[in-house]
Parts: structure tokens; C-alpha cells; sequence
């Protein structure tokens, strides 16, 4: 049989991305005003940023669902530079391109690579990893110690009463069974879970189908078997350094569950189709050991409370959203400019974790009064945003770091960019784009971090209409 699908186009010829370009370019002024006009984009094989608003005319669409396919499996076949390693080549990839008044064009294609992670809802090369592995802080953070108490509305006596009478022909795990859970999971479990899991294991050859449904209306959940509990982990939840290094996260006085992004004491048991439920044996200040947690599987920190006993969700007696998520922001993370704090030194205090600082109304800002916070981990800051960007030698426990290309070449032939870092981004913005990846690369170097590929195409769209 004849295979009838059409070819895959190739991605280092100018013909493929022209459409793309074109679409871009809709509605364009800067041409018009005799000037050059830059986009940038990405695709993947599952989406793409093409930073237009506006609906995709069936050629665009045609052309960036053909580049798609060319970076699935097996699609890519000719054009792919030397040092891409296999497999990462099948992600995605970004471009990058300055038109001239004429309709001369450089396109500039930069190849995935391991040591950069795509920046969430923008075109720009993404986040540079410097420290394989690395996640921010916040993800690697555990729960303090609480001296927790289980709930007043604990009761092991009614708990398996009402677990027996909902089914009766459960098949209980042994006490062997369950200390043997607890040796995996280093962890003492609560005496309700200890019972849960004595009247019912909840594995899968106890019964069929029709028996696990009732077993899961008699708990209130999808029940996990005894072998499945797992600790909820923090670096599972990690959303990428984009996300992930702006957060900082802290536990009011009275919360009831820590504002983590996961914890050894956070059980998983079960779930409600989407989201996990946890016993949580690390409790808030103003919670209880024992108390049950729901996880959602679209946040990347925190827990919600649901209640306060293994118990109360039993017997159906649970609380409302809300609780228990609550995450401290001032005096932990601060914007300057753009609509936020108007000096440095307003933000300035010894609790700053992560801060932004916006294009300013005035003259650039000085970081002088940033020095030395113990805590300041992250800063990013919007190209020219900055008076002198060596201050930034200062900031001795930065780990994330955005600036400007410009602000990033100030550092690197002064031979001071931080070497605490475990990440960086060059937020070019309205800059030139090509010129990024040497500025990319050199950071990358400084850590003998893979390098990023760039493929330069020259093509030609034509004068402005």
C-alpha cells in the first residue's frame, strides 16, 4: 500500500515558516513607517505562542500544523544541527525574525535543548537551567515541626463501625501490612488510617468493579490500595523556573495546613477523579494531625483543608473551599514600577524573597538598598529598568535572575554575573531577538551547560503593502 500522506515539510526552508511570518505580520505598522518589524513564536507538537491576536487563516493554520508534525517522532529528518541530542529535538522549537522595510528577512530557528525550559505564554527563548535538576526554593522546602494533636472529632470507634456496617466483607490489612507502609513511607500514620486501612486494604483483587464503587461511597473517596499510599512530593508539583521562581510561600499564624508544595506527611489515599486526597501529618499551627488535605492537580503549592478528621470525612461532615490555601505574599514578594511599589527601598525588607521590577516612569532604579537582604532569591527586571547593573554583585543569595540583553552583557564582560544562580532568563521583550542566543550561551558556558543551537535563514516577503 502506497503511502498517500503528504511529505513533511522541511524546517530549515524559508517556504515553510513564511506563512507563518505573513500571519505575524498582519496589521504590522512598523514596515509601513519604513522600519524594521520583529516577531518571535514558538510551536511544539502540541500548541503554539505565536503572540497574534486574531483568527488563523487556513494556510497559517496549515502550515503550522505541518511544522507540528515535522517535530513529532520520526519527523524531523534532514536540517537538524549537529548537537542536538535525540529526542529533545521533538519538542519544540522557537523562532525569531527581523523584516526589513524591503521584505528582506532573517529567521532565526533555535532548536530545543536540555538546558533551556520553554517560558510559559511568551515567545522568548525561555529559562536557562544552569544547575541540572535545579528547582527553586520554595519546592524544595519541608514543614516545621508542629506539635499537632488529632482532632476532638477523631473517633476510632465510630470510624470502623461505620466502615464495617457500609462493608461488612472487606478484607482488612494486616498489622504486619500496614507497619510495613509505614517503614516505606517513614512515617507513623495516624490511628484513623491505621483503622481505615484494618477494615478494608482496598486492592483490586478483593473484588470486582461493582464492590470497589461501593467501597468508594463508603469512604468518600477513590480509595487507594494500602501499597499505593505515597508522600505527596514537592518536586513532582515544580511548574517550571517561569512560574516557579516568582512564588514564595508562607503559612499564616493560624493556618491550618502548612503552605507547602508538598510534604513527607502528606499521604495520598485518594482522589476525585482529578484531585488527590492526603492524610496530613504535618499540620498548620492552627491544625490537626490526621486532618484530611485535598491536593488540586492544576496547583503547584498548598493544600486545602477539607477536614478535620479522617473521621468527619467519613461520615460526610467536610468544609467548603477555602481553607487552608492562603499563602503569604507582602512582605515576601514585591513589583516596583508598572503600577507597583514606587521606590526600592519600599521594598526592601529582610522577609523579600522574589522581586520584579517594571519598566519605570523615571530615571532607572538603583538597587543599593537591596543589599545583603538575606532572603532575596529572585530579581527580575525589565530591560533599562536597572541604573547599574553590576549592583546586582551585591545580591549574594540571588538563585533566579531576568535582565535585559543588554544588562546581561554589562555582567558578563565585567565577569560578574552570579555564580549562585541555578537559573536565568534574557527577557528581550522589543529588543532584537537574534542576537539572544550568543547572550545565552555565554551565560550557559559559565556553568559548561549544553548550548543552544540557532539556525539562520535568509528569505525574502516582500515590500510592505
Amino acid at each position: 500500500m502506497v503511502d498517500q500522506s503528504p511529505p513533511l515539510p522541511p524546517l530549515h526552508d524559508f517556504a515553510t515558516w513564511e506563512p507563518v511570518l505573513r500571519f505575524m505580520l498582519t496589521g504590522d505598522t512598523q514596515r509601513r513607517a519604513d522600519l524594521p518589524a520583529r516577531v518571535a513564536g514558538r510551536i511544539s507538537r502540541y500548541g503554539w505562542s505565536l503572540a497574534h491576536r486574531g483568527s488563523m487563516p487556513a494556510t497559517t493554520r496549515t502550515a503550522v500544523e505541518g511544522i507540528q508534525k515535522a517535530l513529532g517522532p520520526g519527523g524531523i529528518q534532514d536540517g537538524v544541527p549537529d548537537g542536538i541530542p535525540d529526542g529533545v529535538q521533538e519538542r519544540e522549537i522557537a523562532f525569531r525574525a527581523e523584516v526589513r522595510p524591503d521584505g528582506g528577512t532573517t529567521l532565526g530557528l533555535v532548536w530545543p535543548s536540555p538546558a533551556v525550559e520553554p517560558a510559559v505564554g511568551y515567545p522568548d527563548l525561555g529559562v536557562l537551567v544552569l544547575v541540572e535538576g535545579a528547582v527553586p526554593e520554595p519546592w524544595l522546602r519541608l514543614p516545621v515541626p508542629a506539635p499537632g494533636a488529632p482532632a476532638p472529632s477523631a473517633d476510632l470507634e465510630l470510624l470502623e463501625r461505620t466502615l464495617r456496617e457500609r462493608m461488612p466483607d472487606a478484607i482488612g490489612a494486616t498489622e504486619a501490612e500496614i507497619a510495613a507502609t509505614e517503614a516505606r513511607l517513614g512515617v507513623v500514620l495516624s490511628d484513623e488510617f491505621k483503622v481505615l486501612y484494618g477494615v478494608m486494604r482496598a486492592r483490586w483483587e478483593d473484588w470486582d468493579a461493582e464492590y470497589q464503587d461501593q467501597a468508594n461511597t463508603a469512604v468518600g473517596c477513590e480509595l487507594s490500595a494500602l501499597e499505593h499510599l505515597y508522600s505527596v512530593d514537592a518536586e513532582i508539583r515544580h511548574p517550571g523556573w517561569d512560574l516557579g521562581a516568582t512564588q514564595a510561600l508562607g503559612t499564616p499564624a493560624d493556618a491550618a495546613v502548612q503552605v507547602l508544595a508538598g510534604s513527607p506527611g502528606w499521604i495520598g489515599f485518594g482522589s476525585n477523579g482529578g484531585d488527590e486526597y492526603a492524610v496530613d501529618l504535618t499540620p498548620g499551627p492552627g491544625g490537626h494531625t490526621g486532618q484530611i488535605i485535598l491536593v488540586d492537580h492544576e496547583q503547584s503549592i498548598g493544600a486545602e483543608l477539607v477536614a478535620d478528621s479522617l473521621t468527619d470525612f467519613v461520615m460526610g461532615r467536610t468544609r467548603g473551599e477555602g481553607h487552608g490555601r492562603r499563602a503569604g505574599r507582602s512582605p515576601l514578594t514585591a513589583r516596583i514600577g508598572a503600577g507597583g511599589l514606587a521606590t526600592v527601598e519600599a521594598a526592601a525588607h529582610p522577609a523579600l524573597e522574589v522581586l520584579s521590577i517594571g519598566m519605570p516612569d523615571g530615571p532607572p532604579f538603583s538597587l543599593g538598598p537591596l543589599t545583603e537582604l538575606p532572603r532575596l532569591r529572585t530579581l527580575s527586571a525589565f530591560p533599562g529598568a536597572l541604573a547599574d547593573p553590576l549592583e546586582i554583585t551585591g545580591l549574594t543569595g540571588l538563585e533566579f535572575l531576568e535582565l535585559g540583553a543588554r544588562e546581561w552583557r554589562v555582567l558578563l564582560d565585567a565577569g560578574a554575573v552570579p555564580r549562585s544562580l541555578k537559573a536565568a532568563a534574557v527577557a528581550v521583550r522589543d529588543q532584537d531577538h537574534l542576537p539572544v542566543v550568543a547572550i545565552a550561551n555565554d551565560i550557559l558556558a559559565l556553568w559548561d551547560r549544553p548550548r543552544i543551537v540557532q539556525t539562520i535563514i535568509e528569505g525574502d516577503l516582500g515590500p510592505a503593502t
